[in-house]
């Protein structure tokens, strides 16, 4: 295991009806004037967006809001709240959604207090300040409830871009597993995959004697595998979505991946899928992640086969060890594939004709990718082949 520090200072206020102490919370962490930040109208009409109102009026905490969230943030709205916050003297945001709008909210936290373009800390400068941020969160997917993480898109040119700070670390989240019953199934299932990303994207290391993280990464992926049908089957299953909730925190506030080398080859290469063609990242990742493990287990056949056997069920091949490992690569395609995500390009809606285009707007040149397994233009071109013809 490597060196590490762990840095996790989020308060997580757990269970039903907890967004009615949102305003107790913002005052509690030092907040005056909050922006409600959310999405599309489904958070004013059941009613979110009002009880988030009125604790913060019985907290005596002044507000302005900002709707309007897309799925893959766009930077154009990043602007548009950069603006209000600053014109309204605003000092802590407040996200009521799901990944996209903590995403968006932690763009603002760092560029209303920055003198240049925010878009410099998407393309490799440092975050240095920003407001305090905090969730009140409606689907388990990203983790950014409990991570120092952000992805924008760059209308212009489609880019999708990440940075990470711990400064973007919520001061608390708000996760009441009940805010997610209403949630189509296949929103669900697209959280359910994004999780299950966060983690291998962990789990896949060439670091040695690690087993705490292993057992770690592997707990939160049985946790989904079990629970990801039950609550399809029966969207009103409290215990399922809180199990599957707060897997999606542990799954990416790092403490699976501390002490380890880690791979986000399969984030890299699903955002520029998402970037070009505006599809939901979860939907994206079950099309990349089971294509780049075929690619690269032979790099090291023995982890895929830890993965097949301790997550999957999957019995050993001694004589065989890559059967073992391929069979794992399948039964994690056919897992996707039945709670209702895509497996290659056609049902995503990508076509294999702009490969070279994707290839092209992950900037890697003559270069690599470093991971698990480093990989150049033509290892992704490849992995993306995969992905276009991919079948169960």
């Amino acid at each position: 295991m490597e060196n590490f520090n762990f840095y996790s200072p989020t308060e997580f206020v757990f269970g039903k009806g907890r967004a009615s102490e949102a305003g107790t919370f913002v005052k509690k962490h030092g907040g005056s004037k909050v922006l409600i930040h959310y999405g599309g109208g489904s958070a004013v009409r059941s009613g979110l967006i009002g009880v988030v109102r009125k604790s913060l009026d019985d907290a005596g905490v002044a507000y302005c809001e900002l709707g309007g969230v897309r799925p893959n943030p766009r930077d154009t709205l990043v602007y548009k709240g950069t603006e209000l916050c600053r014109k309204e003297g605003v000092d802590f945001i407040l996200a009521v959604g799901g990944g996209s709008v903590i995403d968006s909210s932690k763009a603002i936290a760092l560029a209303v207090p920055y003198d240049g373009d925010f878009w410099d800390m998407y393309s490799g400068h440092p975050v240095e300040k920003a407001l305090p941020v905090a969730t009140v969160l409606t689907i388990a997917a990203a983790g950014s409830e409990g991570s120092g993480n952000s992805v924008i898109t760059k209308e212009d040119g489609m880019l999708k871009r990440s940075t990470r700070s711990d400064l973007l670390r919520p001061k608390f989240s708000i996760m009441d597993p009940a805010l997610t019953q209403t949630l189509p199934a296949y929103q669900t299932a697209c959280g359910a995959t994004d999780i299950m990303a966060h983690v291998f994207e962990r789990y896949f290391t060439n670091t040695k004697e690690v087993e705490i993280t292993d057992r770690l990464c592997e707990a939160v992926l049985l946790t989904i595998v079990k629970e990801t049908p039950r609550v399809i089957a029966d969207p009103d299953n409290y215990d399922a979505r809180a199990n599957i909730m707060w897997a999606g925190m542990v799954a990416h506030n790092n403490i699976c991946g501390v002490g380890r080398q880690q791979d986000w080859n399969s984030h890299g290469l699903e955002h520029e899928l998402s970037g070009l063609y505006d599809v939901t990242h979860g939907a994206g990742l079950a099309v990349i992640m089971p294509s780049w493990m075929e690619y690269v287990h032979g790099h090291n056949v023995m982890r895929f086969c830890q993965m097949a056997t301790r997550i999957f069920g999957c019995q050993m091949n001694f004589e065989d060890p890559e059967a073992t490992a391929l069979e794992g690569i399948k039964r994690f395609r056919s897992f996707l594939h039945s709670i209702g995500m895509p497996i290659n390009f056609a049902e995503l809606g990508a076509k294999e004709e702009d490969i070279p285009k994707l290839v092209e707007k992950l900037g890697i040149g003559d270069g690599t990718r470093a991971g698990f397994m480093e990989l150049n233009a033509d290892d992704v071109a490849a992995i993306y082949k995969i992905a276009a013809h991919a079948e169960l």
